[in-house]
């Protein structure tokens, strides 16, 4: 799932802002002999977004943007969720943003958004963002809409802190689950993975580890739901500091894995950081449900990208490249395309592409410097 932050200047949060594509100025895809010879070995969706820049669309305000979500059946609409602004919402592919959640939620802050695949009306939104920074606003619990947006009921898990991710079935929408940090500044036992099969009105706790450690992120095998990976993660804020990570032989913090719909779960370790490992953000793609990213915060030089290709059982490690690891209890983001499972992004201070399973990135030009 992708998250954007923000940077401070001069005393000043910089807003972040949501960016879509738009096309640049360059008549014609192949108005030149040798851009039609570089495009040659291109596929036809490179070369449809080849002179494509990154323009900005807005919103104007509700902070950095800590959540998007679509869906594909409906390519121009989406949803953003930011840090303190609550829900936002396009119909005319980011042209224009209006606010959904005013009125409805206790809190702007907002950790994840997920649209049903089977029924694009039914949104799940859980409060509450991930990037716990020393002002983070705590999550007041998930909020369920059943007509796109136009209307909210809260659904519990009002205890439960900053919802990081949310998960929905794609067959019913009816079935979630939900990655609750617990409360940012303390310990307490309302934290883990929860599952509803009633829309949320009422939740199982069917993960937890310790009163330490919570889950910051989900993935279900979009070929099989009743498989699902959780991320762990000891993050507790301090005002003047975060604790972030914990050794892994202690078998809290780390991936763990379910098979049967989040029944029971194993942690996973085969070729994953032995040491301390921090906040983990896992990306998995419907071009190849075998295939499972994970961008891991541990200790140089095994700090990066892993990768597994036997659904999360062995993992090995694709990049250290420096950039893609700054700041990680606040950024650790990674994306992988749903239509081909070797393009990847990593979102830092920068923004990273890669063409080759995550082995190489390149930088992408962005208007601004938190992704």
């Amino acid at each position: 799932m992708s998250r954007t932050t923000f940077a401070w200047s001069g005393g000043f949060a910089a807003v972040t802002v949501m960016l879509v594509l738009a096309f640049a100025a360059s008549p014609s895809l192949h108005s030149e002999s040798g851009e039609l010879s570089a495009q040659e070995d291109m596929s036809r969706v490179e070369r449809a977004f080849s002179d494509l820049d990154y323009r900005y669309v807005g919103p104007s305000r509700g902070g950095r943007v800590t959540a998007v979500a679509g869906h594909a059946a409906h390519p121009f609409t989406f949803y953003m969720g930011g840090t303190g602004g609550g829900v936002f919402k396009t119909q005319d592919y980011g042209n224009t943003w209006h606010p959904i959640s005013d009125g409805f939620f206790e809190t702007g802050s907002i950790g994840s958004i997920r649209v049903a695949p089977s029924e694009p009306d039914i949104v799940y939104v859980g409060t509450g963002s991930d990037g716990i920074r020393s002002n983070v606003i705590t999550g007041r619990g998930l909020y369920y809409s059943d007509d796109a947006g136009e209307t909210w009921q809260r659904r519990g898990l009002e205890e439960m802190g900053q919802l990081g991710a949310v998960e929905i079935h794609p067959e019913n929408p009816d079935i979630a689950w939900v990655a609750a940090l617990g409360n940012p500044w303390a310990k307490s036992s309302e934290r883990g993975v929860y599952k509803t099969t009633d829309a949320g009105r009422n939740w199982e706790q069917v993960l937890f580890t310790s009163d330490s450690v919570g889950a910051i992120d989900l993935e279900i095998n979009p070929a099989n739901p009743d498989e699902i990976y959780a991320a762990m993660w000891r993050g507790q804020r301090q005002p003047w500091t975060i604790i972030s990570g914990m050794e892994a032989s202690g078998e809290e913090n780390g991936i763990w894995k379910s098979t049967d719909g989040g029944r029971t779960w194993r942690i996973v370790r085969d070729g994953l950081p032995s040491g301390l490992v921090g906040k983990i953000d896992l990306s998995v793609s419907t071009d190849m449900p075998n295939r499972v990213y994970a961008l891991v915060e541990t200790t140089d030089p095994v700090e990066g990208l892993y990768r597994s290709d036997d659904y999360g059982e062995t993992w090995s490690m694709v990049s250290n490249q420096q950039g893609i690891m700054n700041r990680p209890f606040y950024y650790t983001n990674v994306i992988a395309d749903p239509t081909d499972a070797d393009h990847v992004y990593v979102e830092n201070e920068g923004s990273y592409e890669s063409f080759d399973g995550g082995e190489t990135f390149e930088r992408v030009s962005t208007p601004h410097g938190d992704n």
